[in-house]
Formats: structure tokens, C-alpha cells, sequence
């Protein structure tokens, strides 16, 4: 069970999260919407420990996470793994290597400096690679690999830290429509197969109706909308992304090919 209560990130007079306070039970798939400078990004960085909170509390599994210190602190970001919109990838380092790094906290510092691993760690990777599909991109550099392979190659990493909480920080914003396919399809079946929580950031009123079992609406840092993704009607996304009446969700879509049977609605 995870506890947000009354999270709050000031920046000067600012509120970039303004008293944030909801749950999630069991291994739900949540996406987190709203407009750019919502607190989406915010929010995700406190909860895994990158930002600090300036009040409130993230309680999972009986723990306040907001006062962790050293060791603890660390164990906690290898429960819940990130994965940013830019992957966060080292280009010129092997793909394998890249997955392996998601354990570097639990290795010595002279067994990383000489990258150096344990048989057992390095057929993980590849087995999790394999898993993806992307097991035949393991001994190139991930700077040779696609956008959509490169975050793939991320929520590998992500998941070599097995984690309970996987968090994705806009993981298809940067993506084609079809490279976003594969991503959000990959998240969905981790969730699904292995029963981990997932949260993502998402910028598209339709990845969240398809893929999110529940949604949470963000507008100037604090929480305006909680709830199945059938309840996220035009109306609701007016209020999430402050539109005037002339707010249109599908203005601004990108095209895929038809026989995917899948539209992106994309919104400023």
C-alpha cells in the first residue's frame, strides 16, 4: 500500500506540488496527466527520492520514504526503479552493461570502475533483454539503438533492480506513435505478468483511457481529478489542462498506421 499525504515541493514562494494526497493499493497501473509545469515530474522525483519534499509524507508498506537516510535511502530507489523520458542511458556503453548498472548500489566500487560482474547477474540481463525483445542489441552501445529501443533498454535496467514501484517520468513523450505503442505495451505486460505497481507520467488523454486502470489529473501542483479511466470525460480534461471552451482533445493528434488499431491524442 502506498500513502501520499499532504506532499508538498515549494521552490521559493512556489508550490510545484501543492499538498498532493492520494493512495494506491495492490499493483495498480496509475498514470498521472496534466500540462506541462503541472507537478507530474515533481511529484515522481519525491516519491522516488531524487527531490526532496518541503512537507507531507510518501508512506509505502508502513515506512515514511520522505525520511530515509543513506542506506535506507538508497534501498528504497532500488524498490522503486525510474525511467526517464530521455533514458538516462551511458550511449557509449554496451547494452548489457546499461541493464547491469540498474544494480550498481549492490557492487563495489572497484568491481563497477572495472566492469566487472557476476555470471549469474550478466545472464539476468540478458534473460530480462530476451524478455523485451531486444536480447540481440546487448553487446551494441546503446547510442546505436532506436529511441523506442533505448527506453525499452531503460525499463530493463528498471526492472533489473526488481523492483515493487516502477516509476515513468513521460517514458513515450520523446517517442514515434508506434515506438510509444511498444513502450506502453511493455510497461502494461510487466504490470500484468508480475504484478508491480506502476505510475506514468503521461502528456495523451488516450494512452491513459487504454492503458491506465486509473488516472490522476494534475493542474498548477495540486491533485483536480482521481479516477477510473471512463470518467475522464472533455469535460474533466478542460478542468485537468485549463482549456477555454474551445478545447478540442483531438486537435492536435499524431497518425499511426490503422491496422494498429490504436490513436494518439496529443495535447499542448
Amino acid at each position: 500500500m502506498l500513502h501520499v499525504q499532504n506532499v508538498t515541493r515549494r521552490f521559493g514562494a512556489k508550490s510545484a506540488v501543492d499538498q498532493a494526497s492520494f493512495s494506491v493499493s495492490g499493483s495498480a497501473f496509475v498514470g498521472v496527466i496534466g500540462r506541462s509545469g503541472a507537478g507530474k515530474s515533481t511529484l515522481l522525483r519525491m516519491m522516488n527520492r531524487l527531490t526532496d519534499a518541503t512537507a507531507g509524507e510518501i508512506v509505502f508498506e508502513g515506512r515514511n520514504i520522505l525520511a530515509l537516510q543513506g542506506a535506507d535511502k538508497r534501498a528504497w530507489q532500488s524498490q522503486c526503479a525510474m525511467i526517464f523520458q530521455q533514458f538516462n542511458l551511458v550511449p557509449r556503453m554496451d547494452v548489457a552493461s546499461n541493464v547491469l548498472h540498474g544494480i550498481l548500489n549492490r557492487r563495489s566500487t572497484l568491481a563497477t570502475m572495472f566492469n566487472v560482474w557476476p555470471e549469474a547477474d550478466i545472464l539476468r540481463a540478458l534473460t530480462i533483454l530476451d524478455r523485451l525483445g531486444i536480447a540481440e542489441q546487448a553487446p551494441l552501445r546503446a547510442e546505436a539503438l532506436s529511441g523506442g529501443q533505448q527506453q525499452r533498454v531503460a525499463i530493463a535496467r528498471a526492472l533489473m533492480q526488481d523492483p515493487k514501484i516502477i516509476l515513468a517520468d513521460e517514458p513515450i513523450a520523446s517517442l514515434d506513435p508506434m515506438n510509444a505503442q511498444v513502450v506502453m505495451d511493455t510497461l502494461r505486460r510487466i504490470h500484468d505478468e508480475d504484478g508491480r505497481m506502476v505510475i506514468a507520467n503521461l502528456h495523451t488523454l488516450d494512452t491513459a483511457r487504454r492503458y491506465c486502470d486509473r488516472v490522476i489529473g494534475m493542474r498548477d501542483g495540486r491533485i483536480v481529478f482521481d479516477g477510473t479511466p471512463d470518467q475522464l470525460t472533455t469535460s474533466v480534461a478542460r478542468d485537468i489542462y485549463g482549456a477555454d471552451d474551445s478545447f478540442n482533445e483531438s486537435a492536435t493528434s499524431t497518425a499511426i498506421p490503422a491496422d494498429t488499431a490504436y490513436a494518439e491524442t496529443m495535447l499542448a
